[in-house]
């Protein structure tokens, strides 16, 4: 007992989990002032001179894989980091600090249904049980009046979603390019293919290339704490933490983003807001336990797949950049 809990690093995840809730802190200011895609170039910049020593052997691992993975990897940066990340701060533009952070908690459920589609693995009946409770908590924290939604109110929502859509993605098909390229080579991978549609995204919307000096400290944070660190943190905890333990602790995440839009941010959120958040984490704690105690999970994999998939299926903070 005592060596399985020295062993345990679930405390680190919860740590990584919660400087992601600190990325609003950092991007909400910067996203009520400048353009998003610019935001975002100005973050992938950084991110690949911090992976530049490993850099070349990734591009060189890339080049010498499969099709598949070749393609999957350009996905996952240009689509999982450049336009997810560009949709996640604009969404902070057009709505609250709060509601975008919470809904990449739905990214479990949109990984599990994006795995049964593009890695055949089967999404049982019960799976409806966790899937219907968290739309319906989602849709709750996105509108204000859940009842009269208005054009205005749709946008920010559909930019959370979409980038939990293209975060969970980026986690079916990084499961395909681990398969041929170790952890350190597939983040560089993310960082570089992100950059490279950025410097494409930025003039096709006519944003700016550069931002201002004094700008460029809270980039390097963003880069850096709920980036980099974070995701080196995450990932020394989860080799010696179960996944599904691991899930419970990525709670951190909404949580801390949520009190710090409140209480920091003076972020307010009406009643059936609230009631919406409850439910979303609810569904998720759900499914965490269901899929880590019961014999029959709410999701069939393949026996060489199953560590694969309850470890990926989650918003990992690579899948975040």
């Amino acid at each position: 007992m005592s060596r399985r809990t020295v062993a345990d690093r679930t405390w680190l995840i919860a740590i990584a989990a919660s400087m992601w809730g600190f990325s609003g802190l950092l991007r909400s200011p910067l996203s009520k002032e400048y353009a998003s895609p610019t935001i975002v170039l100005g973050e992938h910049l950084i991110l690949v001179l911090l992976v530049a020593p490993v850099l070349l052997p990734a591009l060189r691992g890339w080049w010498h894989s499969s099709l598949r993975t070749r393609i999957a990897a350009v996905v996952i940066g240009g689509g999982s980091s450049a336009l997810a990340t560009t949709l996640f701060t604009l969404a902070f533009r057009t709505g609250d600090p709060i509601t975008p952070q919470v809904l990449q908690k739905l990214q479990p459920l949109l990984a599990l249904t994006f795995a049964a589609i593009l890695l055949g693995e089967r999404l049982r009946p019960r799976f409806v049980f966790f899937a219907v409770p968290a739309l319906a908590g989602a849709w709750l924290l996105a509108f204000p009046n859940p009842f009269g939604v208005g054009v205005n109110a749709l946008v920010p929502a559909a930019l959370g979603l979409g980038s939990a859509a293209l975060w969970a993605l980026g986690t079916v098909l990084g499961r395909l390019v681990s398969t041929e390229l170790p952890f350190h080579h597939v983040t560089a991978l993310r960082f570089f293919f992100g950059m490279v549609a950025l410097l494409v995204i930025v003039p096709a919307t006519g944003s700016p290339f550069t931002m201002p000096i004094a700008t460029w400290p809270r980039l390097v944070l963003l880069a850096l704490v709920p980036g980099l660190i974070a995701l080196v943190l995450y990932y020394f905890g989860l080799q010696k933490t179960p996944a599904s333990r691991a899930t419970l602790a990525e709670l951190a995440f909404p949580l801390t983003a949520a009190a710090i839009g409140v209480f920091v941010q003076h972020a307010t959120l009406q009643p059936t807001q609230w009631l919406g958040f409850a439910l979303v984490l609810a569904a998720i704690i759900a499914l965490a336990l269901h899929e880590r105690t019961q014999e029959r999970t709410a999701v069939r994999t393949a026996p060489d797949a199953e560590a694969g998939v309850r470890s990926n299926s989650r918003n990992t903070p690579a899948n975040r950049r």
